[in-house]
């Protein structure tokens, strides 16, 4: 008797993808058909100008309703996308993929297996044949070698959108920006690295619309990689963060004016001397920063309040409802 996997539930953001969207839907049937499991398809159109949205309920009025498509009433960005997805997944088992189809539904299946096996909490896809043009490899190698140096994190290919994890652990984040790229990274601050690991997946050449991404994205990639740096190491403790800068800063701005004060004493002039004004905005730099610490301290005691994502989904919310259909 072959053994039964976890429900999955396959999230896939969508922005103006109206050529790709049947191809597809039928793939991900093809690639899962044999899945020995319950799964589900939630397709996330990201605020689409043209099709997509159509061709999406099109597909589930042809499938059934175990394929469930939300829409954001405007263009979030594919990160908000997938915590759409994410937030509304019901499987033990979340696979992301992007839905330009140059990730190969045909590797999540095994994916699965491979997690289960081997009692990981991430895996991710590695696209070692990757089949991009230079002006959007070139920034993701620059990418993928700054997060391995800054979180610790040994992949080769942090941006790949096709991993598979577990639902308890992944429920956990909270992506915003371009953080969907540093899912491990956010995953590694919730159970041990050594459960996180990668495996080499197919990556094909877009056959239809065109990519929404290139070299410009680079910038925010580095100020999300540094936000990220700071909530792993500090989100705990901000205050020893802005503590410990607030210290030097004002340490520094206090020696500069004790320096000054102890010339006034013996009648030398001060009142012109430039290290004065530096001196004064050392230190109440270094006040302001002790006083951030402090408030972003209390900030981290309070619990945060839950705010619904901008979607309608317009899928129902049954699970063996959506079973059923597919079964039939």
């Amino acid at each position: 008797m072959a053994k039964t996997l976890p429900s999955l539930s396959v999230v896939v953001p969508l922005y103006k993808e109206e050529d790709n969207v049947d191809r597809l839907v039928d793939e991900l049937h093809e690639a899962l058909s044999g899945y020995p499991g319950d799964f589900e398809l939630v397709l996330v159109d990201d605020g689409s100008t043209d099709a997509t949205r159509d061709r999406l309920l099109a597909a589930r009025e042809r499938n059934g309703q175990h394929l469930r498509v939300l829409s954001h009433r405007r263009n979030l960005g594919q990160t908000q996308a997938m915590q759409t997805g994410l937030l509304a997944a019901r499987g033990e088992l979340i696979a992301f993929m992007d839905g330009d189809l140059q990730n190969d539904p045909k590797d999540i299946p095994e994916m699965a297996r491979k997690l289960e096996a081997e009692h990981l909490d991430l895996l991710c896809g590695w696209r070692k044949n990757r089949q991009d043009s230079l002006d959007r490899t070139l920034p993701s190698r620059i990418a993928n070698w700054l997060i391995g140096r800054v979180s610790g994190v040994e992949l080769h290919d942090y941006g790949c959108s096709l991993k598979v994890g577990r639902r308890e652990v992944l429920e956990g984040l909270d992506l915003r920006g371009e953080m969907h790229r540093f899912i491990p990274l956010w995953v590694a601050n919730l159970t041990h690295p050594s459960r996180i690991a990668e495996i080499p997946v197919n990556h094909r050449a877009r056959t239809a619309g065109t990519s929404k991404y290139g070299i410009s994205r680079t910038p925010r990639v580095i100020l999300d990689l540094l936000a990220a740096w700071f909530f792993l190491r500090f989100r705990e403790r901000p205050g020893h963060f802005f503590g410990v800068a607030g210290l030097l800063t004002g340490g520094l701005g206090v020696l500069a004016l004790s320096y000054l004060f102890i010339l006034k004493l013996f009648g030398v002039d001060i009142g012109n001397r430039p290290l004065l004004i530096t001196g004064v905005l050392l230190a109440l730099v270094g006040l302001q920063l002790i006083t951030t610490g402090l408030v972003a301290e209390m900030l981290t005691r309070l619990k945060p309040h839950d705010r619904p994502p901008l979607t309608q989904e317009t899928a129902a919310s049954n699970w063996a409802q959506g079973q059923n259909d597919r079964a039939e």
